[in-house]
């Protein structure tokens, strides 16, 4: 069977542009977008009224000198001026760069810089990182300042963009041009950029919306960042693809997530580790059972009495699943009406082919741990590539297959279970920290000679962040300097929990630092979080 004619026709040569205008030409008036603010004023946006802003936003940047192939930070939380930008952005055939709202100002000057970005949007709340991050990165000619009516600077106002009602020009774009880079962390002390294209999100929400068996009445809810392909899969594409509701909250928090979810009667929702625990810390109420969910998606395992605490007291299924930003999302779910086999992540999704493989490339035995590789057609199913990194690109995307650097393995049925992380990234509250970026972070304070970080179990937010360091000879290193320093330098989620300064690290003979070792002893102190 020709695999890429099959890809092509599953979305055609379409577009994010065509697949908004095809859902405004059904359904005009129906909402599309319903927004939740921190302070709980609530904006809702028809599937028209989306489009106009949408095209509004276009021919703003497009007015800036903003066309085909430039990269625009999106430097913003969740608000319907990251919708609009993103969408305008991709009309245009320019590509939209997502970026951790939480990011300081020395991670954001590396996102612009290493994206070649040409302009940012910004919130108010986030002007002084961006000030000084562009600093450092002198491809940036343009800020565009959202959510706000009051000029800082030489910022131009996204509220100009919306009220001059103008027309953006016409650009041909294909649907394996780039829409979005993400930037993702790895085993690398930078983030990488991964590019999707606009096949690759169409794509996602063709697999969001029928791994869920979705329809149009569904309304789709998420309080996960929209600069995470989680929230866009799953909330944003799904819902545009089979013209439902998208319901995007600004914030989580775990007090009123629930009532939130029944008030704006939600369908479907997706969850991570540390929101199914916060909210099972939560007085139980009256009201717990009496929502509309049909489908509770969830990514990678929480404990058995968990899960059976959360279905029991909220009344709903948690389906299980997997996914990575470099497959734009799902590889594998539950199926939503036959056996999930918990703890597995479930069975491929409709579109993969999946096999767990040894060093060698070599398919492992039923029930043996290898690695996770995923087929598909760069730019259609799978990433386009690594930004600026052909080494990285080559190494992730061998052959047709996609090489995750995540554990697993199959049972007699072809169910997948996670194993554990080959790459060395830790998993805290939903968020992707690279340990040698955190590493890099603690290397740059002038009193630490050597440091070494890992995940350690951490009972609400998945993993604790723990590191160890070696302070230089001479040096009275404390742990609140050394916290301090990484305040300064990474975002709050990369922070340590956890300090411990040593007088060495174990290394192997050809002076690799031993980090099963670091575990070992985390795990023998009880220490670790």
């Amino acid at each position: 069977m020709d695999m890429t004619a099959l890809s092509v026709d599953v979305v055609g040569r379409r577009n994010l542009r065509n697949l908004l205008t095809e859902r405004v030409d059904r359904q005009p008036d129906k909402p599309y977008l319903v927004f939740e603010g921190r302070n709980g004023d609530v904006q809702e946006f028809t599937y028209s009224e989306f489009l106009r802003n949408v095209q509004r936003a276009a021919a703003g940047f497009a007015g800036l000198g903003i066309g085909k192939g430039d990269a625009v930070v999106i430097h913003l939380p969740n608000c319907p001026e990251f919708l609009f930008s993103w969408f305008g952005l991709t009309w245009i055939g320019a590509v939209a760069v997502p970026a951790n709202a939480a990011n300081t100002a020395t991670e954001m000057e590396h996102v612009l810089g290493h994206s070649e970005a040409v302009a940012v949007v910004v919130s108010a709340d986030h002007w002084e990182v961006i000030d000084r991050a562009v600093q450092g990165a002198p491809t940036v000619k343009h800020r565009v300042l959202a959510r706000t009516t009051t000029a800082m600077g030489e910022a131009v106002l996204f509220t100009d963009f919306l009220a001059a009602d103008a027309e953006p020009p016409v650009v041909e774009v294909d649907s394996e041009d780039v829409a979005q880079m993400i930037f993702t962390s790895g085993t690398t002390s930078r983030p990488k950029a991964v590019m999707l294209t606009h096949a690759n999100c169409l794509r996602s929400g063709e697999r969001a919306s029928r791994s869920a068996a979705a329809d149009d009445q569904d309304r789709f809810l998420t309080a996960l960042p929209a600069f995470h392909v989680n929230a866009q899969s799953m909330t944003i594409m799904a819902s545009l693809t089979v013209g439902g509701t998208c319901i995007l909250l600004e914030e989580y928090r775990a007090s009123i997530f629930w009532s939130q979810l029944i008030r704006h009667r939600a369908t479907s929702v997706s969850l991570v580790a540390m929101q199914v625990r916060t909210l099972l810390a939560q007085p139980p109420r009256d009201e717990d059972r009496q929502h509309h969910l049909r489908r509770n998606f969830y990514a990678i395992n929480v404990l058995d009495s968990e899960k059976e605490e959360f279905e029991r007291r909220y009344g709903v299924e948690l389906v299980n699943g997997y996914g990575l930003s470099e497959a734009m999302t799902i590889v594998t779910v539950a199926p939503v009406f036959g056996e999930k086999r918990w703890p597995s992540i479930g069975l491929p999704a409709y579109d993969r082919i999946v096999r767990i493989v040894d060093e060698r490339g070599e398919d492992v035995p039923l029930g043996s741990p290898g690695e996770i590789i995923v087929w598909g057609i760069p730019g259609r199913t799978l990433m386009k590539g690594y930004f600026k990194d052909p080494d990285a690109t080559a190494a992730a995307l061998r052959d047709g297959w996609l090489y995750t650097g995540d554990n697993g393995y199959f049972d007699e049925r072809g169910y997948v279970y996670f194993f554990d992380r080959k790459k060395d990234v830790i998993k805290r509250s939903g968020e992707n920290i690279s340990a040698s970026e955190v590493e890099v972070a603690l290397l740059t304070h002038e009193g630490v000679a050597e440091a070494a970080v890992i995940g350690v179990p951490d009972p609400i937010r998945d993993e604790a962040v723990k590191a160890f360091v070696v302070a230089r000879e001479g040096v009275d290193l404390t742990v609140d300097e050394v916290l301090r320093h990484c305040r300064e330098h990474l975002a709050g989620f990369k922070v340590p929990t956890v300090v411990e300064i040593i007088d060495g690290l174990p290394k192997t003979s050809i002076g690799k630092i031993e980090k099963k070792v670091l575990r070992q002893w985390s795990a023998e102190s009880g220490a670790g979080s």
